[in-house]
């Protein structure tokens, strides 16, 4: 039986996806660092998932739901950039192993709490745990695939977070229904401790600038031990023999775009953390990128944490159907990965050099549009369609605004940025879910908890309700500074990048 499990998940699984990515190396590296994010968002997600076994069994609220995301989530905004500059510097996947150990063990404490302080306290260590590894993962995938394609590749990697909050809503849902919401905790710790284990066996340490870049077909990952790729020992490598062909640069260089000449004379592998950070803000277009991305996430976050609580009241559903709703809708945001992050590259082959950022401006843009008419009607049947554009939307931006990061930052500043830009995300972020959850109970004052409301009461559905709408205007913001700002100074921060990568390759 399990060779014949065996034969079917390689022959009718396995060999087409890794026909689509570009052969087994890619598929691996794709699938290890898509479940890193799978876990950190399977974690969010159950949160809102147990939330109403958690009030029943904690005597908590809403608000108090909301500040077990707020506070792993602001622990992360402090910590990410210290973890971005040992992204840039020591081993990333040794730092990803240590990183997921830590979060499981934060997670099967937090399954152990006996009182709401102690479920706390947990998921602060736990936010620490997250920060170090979402630097790592960026950095990494810029590392190995080019950067003409990296767009796709994000869309396929960011497939795994949103797979996440499914498996979140879907398996800790249901298993908190069924059983405990401890056992949703204790199983995703249990993941945590496998994907620890196979990071460690499977996934090697790449040469950083571009030296290990996958090439389609490969049947294994190229990579390098520590000892050869250290700071001192591998400069920035990106301007590697082969990279004067890919896509963005021919174009940069047929366009005869100037750079930025107050940038190009700084060597980023000798700069400090705040050297590093003065730096990055200084890119325009990664500060519209950065801010957009984090308004996205604001609005992802509150609607990730009270999504299903929202689906409950609003129309009346049990807690597993009300789970098993809300990830079937949600798969409209893994379409939308795996399609912007196409649209993207495929409007820079086709000469539309900005069209990463287009993307992105147009799936918040649709996002917002289509969240509006789903949260005003009364029908689930009608709701659900709108949703599912709003997620595609909300989730397609995600692969696009990533791989435009990478474009305008230097590669040995990679991991730094992504410090950078994960400390200001998480700090807005954190104050997402307590703020959705005040928002809330301020319009339906009346349902402080999650109980089961009477026939025709919602409540809490209404209030949330009216939270989702308002929320709406810095969903729909990020959208337009995208469109209007960072499209436009995009073209001449990438030539910047290309530029300070070129002026160090004399030295390699």
């Amino acid at each position: 039986m399990t060779g014949l499990l065996h034969d079917w998940f390689r022959r009718d699984i396995e060999v087409p996806l890794a026909t689509v990515v570009g052969g087994p190396a890619r598929l691996k590296v794709i699938v290890l660092l898509a479940c890193v994010l799978g876990l950190n968002a399977a974690d969010m997600a159950t949160i809102g998932a147990v939330a109403a076994p958690l009030e029943r069994a904690l005597q908590i609220g809403n608000v108090e739901i909301g500040w077990l995301v707020a506070v792993p989530t602001g622990m992360g905004a402090l910590v990410t950039l210290p973890f971005g500059a040992l992204a840039d510097r020591i081993h990333r996947t040794r730092l990803l192993v240590i990183t997921i150990a830590v979060w499981s063990l934060a997670m099967a404490v937090g399954g152990a709490a006996t009182s709401y302080s102690m479920l706390l306290w947990s998921r602060l260590f736990l936010g620490a745990a997250i920060a170090a590894s979402t630097p790592a993962v960026i950095s990494l995938t810029g590392d190995f695939f080019r950067p003409g394609e990296r767009g796709r590749i994000f869309g396929y990697i960011l497939a795994g977070e949103l797979i996440g909050v499914a498996v979140g809503f879907l398996i800790s849902g249901n298993v908190a229904a069924i059983a405990s919401w401890r056992f949703a905790f204790w199983i995703l710790a249990g993941l945590g401790g496998i994907l620890a284990a196979v990071i460690w066996r499977l996934l090697p340490e790449p040469a950083r600038g571009g030296q290990s870049q996958i090439p389609v077909g490969a049947a294994e990952v190229p990579g390098v031990e520590l000892s050869h790729a250290t700071p001192d020992t591998a400069p920035a490598e990106a301007c590697s023999a082969d990279a004067a062909a890919n896509e963005i640069k021919e174009k940069v260089d047929q366009r005869h775009i100037e750079p930025h000449d107050s940038l190009l004379h700084r060597d980023p592998a000798n700069m400090s953390l705040w050297q590093a950070v003065r730096y990055v803000l200084s890119i325009r277009t990664f500060r519209g990128l950065v801010i957009a991305s984090a308004l996205g996430y604001f609005y992802f976050t509150g609607l990730r944490t009270f999504a299903i609580v929202f689906m409950r009241d609003r129309f009346e559903l049990g807690q597993a159907v009300a789970s098993t709703v809300s990830v079937v809708m949600g798969l409209g945001a893994v379409g939308g990965v795996l399609l912007t992050g196409r649209l993207g590259d495929a409007l820079i082959a086709r000469g539309r050099l900005n069209g990463r950022v287009l993307m992105g401006a147009a799936a918040y843009l649709i996002a917002t549009a289509a969240f509006l008419p789903g949260l005003l009607v009364g029908s689930l049947y009608i709701a659900a369609p709108f949703f599912v554009i709003a997620a595609a939307g909300i989730g397609g931006a995600n692969p696009v605004v990533d791989a435009a990061r990478l474009d305008v930052i230097p590669s040995r500043l990679w991991g730094r940025a992504e410090g950078v830009r994960s400390a200001l995300r998480l700090g807005l972020v954190a104050i997402a879910p307590p703020l959705f959850g005040y928002v809330s109970t301020w319009f339906g004052a009346e349902h402080r908890g999650i109980s089961t409301p009477t026939p025709g009461s919602s409540s809490a559905g209404t209030g949330l309700e009216q939270t989702f709408l308002i929320m709406l205007l810095p969903l729909a913001a990020a959208g337009l500074l995208l469109l209007f700002r960072a499209a436009k100074t995009y073209p001449r921060d990438v030539a910047t990048a290309i530029a300070v990568e070129r002026a160090r390759q004399p030295e390699q």
